[in-house]
């Protein structure tokens, strides 16, 4: 076989492989996937071994061991056989690994998609509030009721115009 030969069958059984992964879904928010949260860093094969390279959101999230293992699971009941999980933390994950279809999914999950850049530069762990839409009625008349949400990656706002309160995925 040709290197183009290859190089072409290895990224064909990569598609393949993150077509898979699509299947795979945080546990947190069951609405996204691996593919859709950017988590997946990279797909190797080491001689018959497949490597799936992953980057938690943030360092010591709780769901990374069961997203490892149901990565592990989904691609044994796709016939791959020797698989490994990596886990590696540098560079640091970010919001804008995310797919954009995950953020709508998000708005349409009723979490508020993070930002696209920060909208208020501090330095200070509880800054003023950033100007978060609210996913139910798409008001920007919100504020942070709390900077941690259900899960550390999220906090909770309140909208001030249909009241509802609603998770923000941080932008980090």
């Amino acid at each position: 076989m040709s290197r183009t030969e290859e190089h072409t069958t290895v990224s064909a059984e990569t598609k393949k492989i993150e077509m898979i992964l699509e299947q795979v879904h945080d546990p947190e928010v069951p609405v996204l996937s691996v593919m859709d949260l950017g988590i997946v860093r990279d797909i190797k094969w080491n001689n018959d071994e497949l490597e799936v390279i992953i980057t938690p959101t943030y360092s010591g999230c709780p769901a990374m061991d069961v997203i490892s293992l149901s990565i592990k699971m989904t691609l044994l009941s796709h016939g791959y056989k020797k698989i490994k999980i990596t886990q590696v933390l540098s560079p640091a994950w970010t919001t804008d690994w995310m797919s954009e279809e995950g953020k709508r999914k998000l708005a349409a999950y009723g979490i508020a998609p993070p930002n696209p850049k920060q909208q208020v530069c501090n330095d200070k762990l509880f800054a003023p509030d950033e100007a978060v839409q609210c996913p139910h009625c798409h008001s920007y008349h919100t504020h942070r009721v709390s900077e941690f949400g259900s899960t550390a990656c999220k906090a909770l706002y309140q909208c001030d115009d249909c009241k509802e309160p609603f998770d923000y995925f941080k932008c980090h």
